[in-house]
């Protein structure tokens, strides 16, 4: 069997610690492990341990830890402003895709027709973990608080772009060359307004197509990851 992967926040300078009860449970009634059994634990920061467990309890499972890793982190650090989506289960699945490819962060994007605003971070956060140990990643991308159009283009990063779909002058993202730490926003369904469009321009945000289609919302953000960390 794969040794599985499990996440702590906070890991102790010890050798032997006792893992959060959700883990343990996971642990002990889902996948039966026993006493001498083997498993990853990372804090999401590039910390990875690998374990064996002392004792199986389905409250505190105890392991000591047999090698310490660090992973840091991919030069080409990408970051992905995206709209909220009325459609909950749709920005999920970018959420949990976007993990996977590997973003580093993640900042939802409140936009003039932005239909949506309320946000559950919490359960956010646990689609972001669930993504990093299905994918046997050590990074846990950032996910910010949704944050006002007006806000993040004030905000400096060394390559920004916006994607839209007006019909002005705009480049293939895919012919850009990219710096270590890019971010590009991209729309809601309505797409961004001509006013948020300027704004971002003024603010050297540079406009770019996705490709000859129209994209929805959560499509094109996973589009423009994978774009940005292929370079």
């Amino acid at each position: 069997m794969q040794v599985p992967f499990f996440y702590e926040e906070n890991l102790p300078n010890t050798d032997k610690f006792f893992l959060n009860e959700e883990t343990s449970k996971h642990i002990v009634q889902v996948l039966r492990m026993k006493e001498n059994e083997n498993l990853f634990i990372t804090n999401g920061k590039g910390q990875t341990l690998f374990a064996s467990i002392v004792s199986a309890n389905k409250k505190k499972t105890e392991v000591t830890i047999i090698k310490k890793d660090f992973f840091p982190k991919k030069n080409n650090r990408t970051s992905i402003a995206i709209s909220l989506l009325k459609n909950n289960n749709r920005f999920e699945w970018f959420l949990e895709k976007a993990t996977e490819i590997g973003v580093a962060e993640i900042i939802p994007l409140i936009c003039h027709r932005t239909e949506k605003q309320n946000f559950r971070f919490d359960r956010m956060k646990n689609i972001l973990v669930s993504a990093m140990l299905q994918s046997q990643q050590q990074w846990l991308p950032e996910l910010q608080e949704p944050i006002k159009f007006e806000e993040i283009i004030k905000k400096n990063y060394q390559n920004k772009y916006i994607a839209h779909c007006a019909d002005k002058q705009k480049k293939q993202l895919s012919d850009e060359v990219f710096k270590d730490d890019s971010i590009i926003l991209i729309g809601p369904e309505g797409d961004f307004t001509k006013d948020e469009i300027d704004a971002a321009v003024k603010n050297n945000f540079n406009p770019v197509s996705l490709g000859a289609t129209r994209l929805r919302t959560e499509t094109a953000g996973i589009v423009a990851a994978v774009l940005l960390l292929n370079k």
